[in-house]
């Protein structure tokens, strides 16, 4: 843990995650879909900005509190919903959870994860839960009950698996067949999970996803993990399922997934109280735009009408400031605080969001904007 406790910048983070992982566990983390384009402009599309600071002025005490989903949070930033964390480490959601809390952000728990909601909220964060509709509105509604108990703050519907992108490392590394449960076909991939005992020790005592507590389907309990890939496959979300879910939600509901104007305004008025400018990480359809490059059109198209954040290579705390100039009232964080976690659990976790907050306190102070509401498009030229 005290390698973590070192680590200077999320790069840092992402190398101790590679070596402490097996391959397939990080590339998963780490990976995009097809030839990896829109995951690499992600992260490129920041540095197509260039900051226009303000020297000379008097900074004063910093605020960089703001409002999301009518939940006030001391820093413009949320934990982004990762799925599988408990591969990762075997502190997983929980570590998660834990670790946004200490740092004052909010968590957006996946779906897709081995601990139940319920013992996430336990953390004191404030939880918001992404959903799938997996198996099914029943299942569905069940699991929108358990919210609404567990004081689960508001919802993150998304729209963008239709099907799920092609990840050709998760194909190379044989990650369906580490999953599944035909003891031959994991043969060939086994050498490398081997070769990272540590990581081994701490699944088998940690995690161990099997099923989806969050997910229960009627008649047959929760679901199994092996079983995520069809019922996603049959979970297609459409605005119809949005309608569905804000009769039976009363919270704020999020969109994410969004990366045009066109969808921004249909979310918008289909009910939703913020959306969320993503390509999901890369992950999805790949050649898209990067979401920095679609967020000013998301902006434009919703105006005031509900909150926009967005998500997709933030790699540092001057990524979220150019972020916040260009229109959206806050950020996700999602591969940046899972580097931490896969290197040093909730301790590497929260290494990843102090240095991100450092970064983006510095950059403030640099600019000369004492306030995250100071941030504006003055700040900012493109570059040639």
């Amino acid at each position: 843990m005290g390698d973590v406790a070192r680590a200077v910048n999320i790069a840092e983070l992402r190398r101790m995650a590679r070596a402490r992982l097996p391959r397939v566990v990080f590339d998963y983390l780490d990976g995009g879909a097809e030839d990896e384009r829109t995951l690499r402009d992600n992260v490129a599309a920041f540095r197509r900005w260039q900051f226009r600071p303000r020297h000379g002025e008097a900074t004063g005490a910093f605020d960089l509190s703001t409002k999301v989903m009518g939940q006030n949070l001391a820093w413009p930033m949320l934990a982004a919903p990762i799925g599988y964390s408990g591969l990762m480490h075997r502190d997983g959601e929980r570590g998660m959870g834990r670790a946004a809390a200490k740092a004052d952000i909010a968590y957006v728990m996946s779906t897709i994860s081995g601990t139940a909601m319920e013992e996430v909220a336990a953390t004191g964060v404030p939880l918001f839960l992404q959903i799938y509709l997996l198996g099914g509105r029943e299942a569905g509604e069940a699991t929108l009950a358990r919210a609404r108990e567990a004081g689960v703050k508001g919802l993150f519907l998304t729209v963008d698996t239709a099907v799920a992108g092609l990840r050709e490392r998760d194909l190379r590394n044989g990650l369906v067949q580490l999953m599944g449960r035909d003891i031959a076909a994991k043969l060939p991939y086994l050498p490398d999970v081997l070769a990272h005992p540590r990581w081994v020790f701490d699944y088998l005592m940690g995690a161990r996803m099997t099923h989806l507590p969050n997910v229960i389907v009627p008649g047959k309990g929760p679901l199994p993990l092996t079983d995520v890939a069809s019922a996603l496959a049959r979970s297609l979300v459409t605005w119809e399922d949005l309608a569905w879910i804000r009769a039976q939600w009363k919270g704020p509901i999020a969109v994410k997934g969004v990366l045009t104007g066109e969808d921004a305004r249909r979310a918008v008025d289909g009910g939703a109280d913020a959306v969320v400018v993503s390509n999901h990480g890369g992950r999805q359809l790949d050649g898209v735009a990067a979401s920095l490059d679609a967020l000013p059109e998301i902006v434009q198209a919703v105006g005031r009408d509900c909150d926009v954040l967005m998500d997709g290579g933030i790699r540092r705390g001057g990524d979220i400031a150019k972020a916040l100039a260009l229109g959206a009232c806050a950020v996700l964080v999602g591969r940046a605080g899972a580097y931490g976690l896969a290197a040093g659990g909730e301790a590497g976790a929260r290494r990843a969001f102090a240095i991100l907050g450092a970064d983006l306190m510095r950059t403030l102070a640099l600019l000369g904007r004492p306030s995250a509401a100071l941030l504006d498009g003055s700040c900012l030229q493109r570059r040639d």
